[in-house]
């Protein structure tokens, strides 16, 4: 029977010290969750992955020092960038080979009304894009084996800078990656609300 990856998928909030991932399954790991979709294609995001004790130790100060920051072999801060819809964007070329001039630039200045007119809606624009990869890379780490933690605590500011992240870009999401520790307990899944207390047809 085939594996439910969003049945086993859990916030593992304690990690084995003792297990790293292999580099072959983390590559695979992100090149599986880019396959998540995003607006235009473009992508506005880019992903720092935390390894070194002097690193991680600089995140954790800046992650109301949770410990899972230091217990898993990776974390992963997950940038989204609020200018991804402009033409800076080097996705733009790739876009260009696959269509007509007129197209692409009918594109460009629907991406600006849509998505660059305010600050908000570059916010917006940026945050949910980067959160369907964030999700995609913990069902895809799933589906590898490896397990995760998301993280919205933190100083957002901080780990800006800490990480000199663009003045464009902003930490979307943290998250930690490895295996969980088999000596700690994972508690009973929590309630979730189902289809009919969330859905509203009209």
């Amino acid at each position: 029977m085939e594996r439910n990856i969003f049945e086993e998928r859990r916030s593992v909030k304690f990690f084995d010290k003792s297990r790293k991932i292999d580099e072959e399954v983390f590559r695979k790991i992100i090149d599986t969750a880019v396959l998540a979709p995003s607006a235009f294609n473009l992508q506005p995001w880019r992903i720092i992955a935390v390894e070194s004790e002097e690193a991680k130790q600089r995140l954790y100060n800046a992650a109301m020092k949770q410990d899972k920051v230091l217990e898993a072999p990776i974390v992963l801060i997950v940038a989204a960038d609020y200018e991804g819809w402009s033409e800076s964007n080097p996705m733009w070329g790739h876009i260009a080979k696959t269509t007509t001039e007129k197209r692409l630039a009918g594109s460009m200045r629907a991406t600006k009304r849509l998505y660059g007119a305010d600050e908000k809606r570059q916010i917006k624009y940026a945050e949910s894009n980067t959160g369907l990869l964030a999700m995609s890379i913990m069902l895809a780490a799933k589906y590898y084996g490896v397990d995760s933690h998301p993280m919205s605590g933190m100083d957002a500011e901080q780990v800006k800078n800490e990480f000199a992240l663009k003045p464009s870009e902003s930490p979307c999401m943290l998250i930690c990656l490895g295996y969980f520790d088999q000596s700690a307990e994972l508690s009973p899944r929590a309630k979730r609300r189902g289809f009919d207390e969330i859905v509203k047809r009209v």
